[in-house]
């Protein structure tokens, strides 16, 4: 008995130790780049520069299955499943906006690389791309996203942005920020774009 207390306080502190490497490196990993522009009761306004990213497409209308469908995709690439067999380092956040007829997922890359001098992906269903500027709103929450609780904070940050008179557009995206192994310490976030105009 006293054996197996001792192998399971042993497998419980390095459990922990591995929870707390996980988080510190999460933490190191770059982010891509923004400015918060306004802080509100449940949302912040941000304004994101252009980024540069590898992007999938897919007909997946749930944020598992669009998760299932292209996070290995996209984690092959940088692994160097690309032309010049380079490894190219993950950063944060994952962006995925599922569409009623089309939904993507796309891995930001680090700021270092533009579409001049990133290698070209081996699989052909990965595009890079350079996104728009804008201005965003996000609400964030913490846990392990689901389809349940994309939604709900879609839905306040709907009726947020309605009682401010802020107008939006395009589809509500889901930004995540740690790795699936990572259970503490986690970070997500829904968006929407705003109308630039009313911030001139």
């Amino acid at each position: 008995m006293k054996v197996f207390i001792t192998i399971a306080l042993l497998l419980i502190g390095i459990f922990i130790l591995f929870q707390i490497y996980i988080t510190m490196s999460s933490n190191k990993t770059e982010t891509q780049a923004y400015k918060v522009i306004r802080v509100e009761e449940n949302f912040e306004i941000r304004y994101y520069p252009s980024a540069t990213m590898a992007m999938i497409s897919s007909t997946a209308k749930s944020y598992r299955d669009l998760g299932q469908s292209g996070f290995g995709k996209l984690a092959k690439y940088i692994f160097g499943g690309n032309s010049e067999k380079k490894q190219i380092a993950m950063t944060s956040p994952v962006h995925m906006d599922i569409g009623d007829a089309k939904s993507t997922m796309a891995f930001v890359l680090p700021s270092t690389y533009n579409e001049t001098n990133l290698p070209t992906p081996n699989d052909s269903s990965i595009s890079i791309v350079t996104s728009e500027p804008e201005y965003v709103a996000v609400i964030q929450f913490a846990g392990f996203a689901s389809n349940e609780s994309i939604n709900e904070h879609r839905i306040l940050l709907e009726e947020s942005l309605k009682t401010k008179g802020l107008s939006y557009y395009g589809d509500f995206r889901y930004l995540g920020y740690n790795p699936p192994y990572q259970l503490f310490d986690r970070r997500n976030e829904v968006i929407v774009a705003l109308n630039a105009n009313q911030f001139d």
